[in-house]
């Protein structure tokens, strides 16, 4: 990374410092309990020893050295002089192992004491009325091996070093195998271009979020190649649709100047018209699909169809069943243009009559447009609504359509939240409109 570590550094510092701070917490703990716990045994095992030495001289005098008790084989009795008066064969001949003398109205006396050969933990406990007179009688356990030397710091510190260390190649390796998918997602996708979108990331068979997210983005990148595809196509018809009445436009216009005819100029002000619908609609394509909001309100759809069909004049007789309060939230101007679409095709292609017909159903409104005219193909009742899209001769698009009018009109629909699809009508074409009721 070039601004920053990645996410593999990132997880396996943080790892190293959590669990490093879990592990010498721990270490640090050990190395300040252990030596009071491990003194603390022994204090109690010496003091057991003492006790028992000190009941013993209560009632006979050693002839001969102290036996060991219970692994404690350092022990003396001191008598109020300080001599030794009796010891173990360890302590023989030797002078008393300590000074402390219980002291207070104590009975019992702890001490530490440090020889060349290591440190031993000693507990005095004094019989005023022993066999010696007033005595104390010691007992010495010496201190293991890791209370007396830095190894257990170091072992305890050198494997704490080991572990965060091994636990920080894990946390690399764990996370390295964990992201290598998306690596290989992410270099499928760098060569991947605006011009070539055909290509498709591998999926792994491991059903985790990994294949999820390589599933989800080859879904993105076929709608993203459908979309380029369809651009491609639509400023292809685009270009093709606008030469047309240019070409005628620029004819006519110099035939008009060459032989001023009124035939010809009403010829080129139809040709100027037909260029501007097209125009106007697909300036109303670019709104829709950059899904430009428009201003909405509460309509009565039912109110809406009927002065539709009031204010446009039509070629063949309408028959109309419309219902009044069916109210839809959108705007009116757009909603107005579907209806427009709808009843300009259904006059167009239709023989001998239109029926209209608009109601309620459940929580929506159901606006339906029949003509008796030539139907619609099942296979093509999609394609109508792709944008410059040509049927066969029987419904070809006659010179005064610009080949949008439904693709806009069902872009509308769905930016209402509606649906508009070729219906069932049996010989003849039906146009189905639903959208939301309010």
């Amino acid at each position: 990374m070039v601004f920053g570590l990645s996410i593999r550094a990132r997880m396996t510092i943080a790892t190293v410092v959590v669990f490093g701070a879990i592990v010498f917490a721990g270490v640090l703990a050990i190395l300040l309990t252990y030596p009071v716990m491990a003194r603390s045994d022994l204090v109690d095992q010496a003091g057991d020893a003492s006790r028992h030495l000190s009941t013993a001289i209560g009632r006979q005098r050693f002839t001969g050295p102290i036996p060991p008790r219970q692994g404690v084989f350092i022990m003396q009795v001191v008598d109020r002089g300080g001599h030794v008066v009796a010891a173990n064969a360890t302590l023989a001949g030797r002078p008393p192992i300590t000074r402390a003398r219980p002291t207070g109205g104590d009975s019992r006396v702890e001490d530490r004491v440090c020889l060349p050969d290591g440190c031993m933990v000693v507990v005095g406990t004094s019989n005023p009325a022993s066999v010696y007179g007033p005595a104390v009688a010691y007992a010495a356990l010496r201190e293991p091996f890791l209370l007396r030397s830095p190894f257990l710091p170091l072992l305890l510190s050198g494997s704490a070093v080991v572990l965060v260390a091994l636990m920080g190649w894990g946390a690399w390796y764990g996370v390295g195998r964990v992201l290598a998918p998306v690596e290989r997602i992410r270099s499928g996708l760098e060569r991947i271009s605006a011009q070539d979108l055909s290509r498709r990331i591998d999926v792994p068979g491991t059903r985790d979020e990994v294949a999820e997210l390589a599933a989800t983005v080859n879904d993105t990148l076929a709608r993203l190649e459908d979309a380029a595809e369809r651009n491609r196509r639509f400023v292809s018809d685009a270009s093709h649709e606008l030469r047309s009445p240019i070409t005628g436009l620029m004819v006519r216009l110099e035939g008009g100047l060459a032989n001023p005819d009124e035939a010809d100029w009403r010829a080129a002000l139809k040709d100027v018209q037909r260029l501007s619908d097209i125009v106007h609609d697909l300036l109303l394509m670019a709104r829709l699909d950059a899904g430009a909001e428009a201003a909405k309100e509460r309509i009565d759809l039912g109110r809406l169809v009927e002065e539709e069909i009031v204010r446009r004049p039509c070629r063949l007789p309408l028959t109309m069943d419309v219902e009044r309060g069916l109210f839809v939230r959108g705007n009116r101007l757009r909603l107005a243009r579907v209806l427009t679409n709808l009843l300009s095709n259904a006059d167009q292609y239709g023989d001998s009559r239109v029926w209209v017909s608009a109601r309620g159903q459940a929580d929506q409104v159901v606006v339906e447009v029949l003509d008796d005219g030539p139907g619609i193909p099942v296979e093509m009742r999609e394609r109508v609504f792709e944008r410059f899209t040509r049927l066969d001769q029987a419904r070809v698009r006659d010179s005064g359509g610009t080949g949008l009018g439904l693709p806009i009109a069902r872009d509308i629909a769905r930016a209402h939240g509606g649906t508009l699809e070729v219906g069932d009508g049996g010989p003849h074409t039906r146009m189905v409109l639903r959208l939301p009721r309010d």
